[in-house]
């Protein structure tokens, strides 16, 4: 793939690299980062993806890029509402797989004495791994109101309070859901797992600030060195992926009615005002606000364990939401292009809003650090408002699997300082910190390029995993 230097931080694949090209593609990196990106097909997808009927301005890439399904993970296509098109591959299978941080006022030298407690307790409580079945018991009637409401749904039955809901992107629910679109499988799919956490990337991590970098906008959000903190990975479990997976045939089967033509049918899509398409983004939405009901439930549940292993009471733990922020999703914007206000819909596969003043979470993997960046006037401008996400892969999981035959991940882990827990060595082989970009060099990046600004990093202390 012929790409091209523009900038310290930025490359383009010209518009005639690739047949069927309709915009550029631009990939936010550096030099060490981009001769990683350059391993898979990584470049060759956001090629494919700028092939997209209706996409404007560009197809971007963030620079923890890697080869995923139909577009990259770290992808950020945006088509026009009138003249595009929505494609389900390029949000993804696990719809608003997103990150909440929680901040408690709580000290590192009062926790780390019963980190291991703390650890095993959670693992006790939060159900995780494969088709993990979850805490919250449903019937599909009540799946319909948690797919409508989100987060408002769990804490109207308990799960936290009104105070967490202003601390979520879209107020924890995404307007427009259409439960009557999602399949019956996917809902007998999603009955049984709300409030679980699930396998591969997710996890649930304690933290330490270690290093503040804006005092000011660190003070706003309540973090501040030494304090501990909560991060929770996940999303809509096996709901989500059965509407992928649904709407990925149902929009394939489009392609020809609609005059579309594909590079790869991985990114098979159906015009935003088509049949189709209103069903897809309804049940997108549906998935999308049922994991951020996961994710409420599933920190509620961490907060009362936190109060019964530290013995301490709902004010002296104090946590609170940070902020809950989701990728794999698409959602409506205005954005100026090249001087004109439209309104488009964003897909962001891998990749996460960075609207200016917003909180960014940003995790790395489990031996190192994450990170707490703010978003920018600069993201609007120049990536739809938007940033990467984590640190990205550089080893496919059969990879990591193999590379850690031998060895005692969860002993390496503790050598660092980190109590871990998982279902077994597969669990943590397939994230051990050397399958994943120091993500270090991945926040440098956008921070350099001005599309999300440092403000705090966070070390793990302890991790349960599925």
């Amino acid at each position: 793939m012929r790409v091209e230097q523009v900038g310290p931080y930025l490359w383009r694949i010209p518009p005639d690299a690739a047949p069927g090209m309709r915009v550029p593609g631009l990939v936010v990196a550096d030099e060490p980062l981009m001769r990683q990106i350059r391993t898979d097909a990584a470049l060759a997808q956001l090629a494919n993806g700028a092939t997209l009927p209706g996409i404007v301005r560009a197809a971007l890439a963030m620079p923890d890029i890697h080869q995923g399904y139909g577009l990259p993970v770290g992808g950020v296509v945006a088509t026009d509402v009138r003249s595009g098109v929505v494609s389900p591959g390029a949000i993804g299978f696990d719809i608003n797989c997103g990150v909440r941080l929680l901040r408690t006022g709580l000290e590192a030298s009062a926790v780390a004495p019963r980190v291991s407690a703390l650890v095993e307790a959670l693992y006790a409580t939060v159900p995780t791994g494969v088709g993990g079945r979850g805490s919250v018991s449903l019937d599909a009637r009540e799946l319909g109101r948690v797919m409508a409401d989100g987060a408002g749904w769990a804490v109207g039955r308990g799960h936290g309070t009104r105070e967490d809901l202003e601390a979520i992107e879209s107020a924890g629910a995404v307007p427009g859901a259409d439960p009557e679109a999602v399949s019956r499988q996917a809902i007998e799919r999603g009955v049984r797992q709300l409030g679980s956490l699930g396998s591969g990337n997710h996890f649930m991590e304690v933290q330490v600030v270690d290093e503040v970098y804006d005092e000011a906008v660190a003070a706003r959000l309540g973090l501040h060195a030494g304090g501990v903190t909560l991060m929770i990975h996940t999303g809509s479990r096996g709901l989500g992926h059965q509407v992928c997976t649904d709407f990925l045939k149902t929009t394939g089967a489009a392609l020809a009615r609609y005059g579309i033509s594909v590079p790869d049918r991985q990114l098979a899509c159906a015009p935003i005002d088509s049949p189709e398409a209103r069903a897809y983004l309804g049940a997108m939405r549906a998935a999308a606000n049922f994991a951020f009901a996961n994710r409420q439930v599933l920190a509620e549940a961490a907060r009362h364990v936190f109060e019964r292993v530290l013995g301490v009471t709902p004010a002296g733990l104090a946590m609170r939401v940070v902020y809950d922020v989701a990728h794999n999703i698409a959602k409506e914007e205005e954005h100026d292009v090249d001087g004109t206000r439209r309104r488009l819909l964003v897909h962001r596969k891998g990749a996460t809003r960075s609207f200016p003043g917003q909180p960014v979470i940003v995790p790395g993997d489990m031996g190192r650090y994450s990170f707490v960046l703010v978003g920018t006037e600069a993201a609007m401008r120049e990536t739809f408002g938007s940033t990467c996400h984590g640190a990205g892969r550089v080893m496919s999981r059969t990879a990591a699997v193999k590379a850690a035959r031998g060895r005692r991940i969860v002993d390496e882990l503790a050598q660092r300082g980190v109590v871990a827990r998982a279902a077994g060595f597969q669990s943590l082989a397939e994230e051990m910190p050397e399958a994943y970009k120091d993500v270090r060099e991945v926040v440098d990046v956008v921070h350099r390029f001005g599309i999300s600004t440092r403000v705090a990093r966070l070390k793990p202390i302890g991790v349960i995993k599925g």
